[in-house]
């Protein structure tokens, strides 16, 4: 037998408390070190693994090999009584430098079935990297895993993930890894059809009888067809001598993204920074902000005189360039370097954002903005980008329950 540099330890068996006490306990004895360990438990099964060097401070001039048949001898001995099992392995197995080209490759869907994972994991290969971890994120409202991986193309593997990802019909997320993921962040969320349900101006035409006219602008608009501020214009315009009232009754008829409240109650428990930018109105933003406890807004504002609309506007505009700008601003205030924000938005006026952000999340969004962010959620749940982010559920519902 080779006298290699490091043993590794697989244990295997039904979980139940004590079994990890008593097995390091058994190597406590000898002189070795561990220098990698990492415990499962899945469907009530234990996989426990270590790696284990010899301390030759603890025991100089000593054989490796005798070490390791002791070790392995008494191992087994314990097992046995646990009603485990062990596996070991011998080699140079020292943990692995830091690769900084780590990435997480964080896959969601409705129904996660294992033909689609086996697809992700088969490109992941392809790019010649390696699945180091895979941990389930959430079993509800989506399933969502995570996967740490290293080596390979990055780029290759995002290119490969995002077409095995729409033929699949799920969403994966592929982000670099490294300390930015724990320091402090901000998220900045467009607001119709991503923070709330529908568009703030279809439901303003509703009371001004022009719903047709402004929903065809509306959809050109999004798709990138028009120019942003010119069509905003023309809508604004379709509800000149709107009664003032019409926006209360809006407002209260605003229903949040199912998920809303969750995710940004939880990202503030985490330390994040959260806005909103938005090419609808102030006049609803700013109950939203007080409504969710926002850092921070900007908007478009409708010009109210005599009580009616004007069909104008008040003040400079928040088009696509001015939501990218808004989101350096709110970075600048909060501290938080470009590469620490997420921006999530669904439309073409939210590129400009998605793009100047360290992440840029479409959500449930035009084909135009899927193909450009850099990454895409389908789910109808703005909290599954809390999985993203590597936030687990039961670490949302723990936050939750101790509130």
């Amino acid at each position: 037998m080779n006298d290699e540099s490091t043993l590794s330890v697989t244990i295997t068996g039904r979980d139940r408390p004590g079994i990890s006490a008593r097995l390091l306990s058994t190597l406590s004895v000898f002189p070795v070190a561990i220098v990698d360990l990492e415990q499962v438990v899945l469907g009530g099964r234990l996989t426990l693994g270590a790696v284990l060097e010899v301390d030759e401070r603890v025991a100089p001039g000593v054989t490796r090999h005798r070490v390791f048949e002791e070790v392995r001898h008494a191992l087994d001995k314990t097992a046995i009584d646990l009603d485990v099992e062990a596996e070991y392995g011998e080699g140079n197995g020292r943990v692995n430098a830091y690769d900084p080209n780590r990435l997480h490759v964080t896959v969601l869907a409705d129904t996660l079935r294992p033909g689609a994972l086996a697809a992700i994991t088969s490109c992941v290969a392809r790019a010649g990297a390696n699945i180091d971890r895979i941990e389930r994120l959430s079993s509800y409202p989506v399933t969502s895993v995570e996967m740490d991986i290293s080596g390979g193309s990055a780029d290759q593997l995002r290119a490969e993930l995002a077409m095995e990802a729409s033929t699949q019909g799920v969403d994966v997320a592929v982000q670099s890894s490294g300390l930015h993921r724990r320091g402090k962040h901000l998220i900045v969320m467009d607001v119709d059809s991503t923070l709330i349900q529908g568009e703030v101006i279809e439901l303003l035409a509703a009371h001004a009888g022009c719903e047709a006219q402004i929903a065809r602008v509306t959809e050109q608009a999004m798709r990138g067809e028009l120019d942003f501020e010119e069509s905003l214009r023309a809508r604004v315009a379709l509800l000149r001598g709107l009664d003032a009232s019409a926006i209360d009754r809006v407002r209260e008829e605003i229903m949040l993204t199912p998920g809303a409240r969750t995710l940004v109650r939880t990202l503030k428990r985490l330390g994040y920074a959260c806005g909103i930018v938005s090419g609808g109105f102030t006049q609803i933003t700013d109950s939203l902000v007080e409504l969710l406890d926002l850092d921070y807004a900007a908007a478009n504002t409708l010009e109210v005189v005599d009580g009616k609309l004007t069909g104008e506007l008040v003040g400079p505009i928040i088009d696509r360039k001015g939501k990218a700008v808004t989101l350096q601003q709110f970075a600048d205030q909060a501290g938080v370097p470009l590469t620490q924000t997420v921006a999530i938005g669904d439309g073409a006026n939210d590129l400009d954002m998605l793009r100047t952000a360290g992440l840029g999340v479409a959500f449930n969004a035009k084909p135009v903005v899927r193909e450009q962010a850099d990454t895409s959620v389908t789910v109808p749940y703005l909290d599954a980008i809390a999985f993203i982010l590597g936030i687990t559920r039961e670490e949302i519902e723990a936050a939750d329950l101790h509130a």
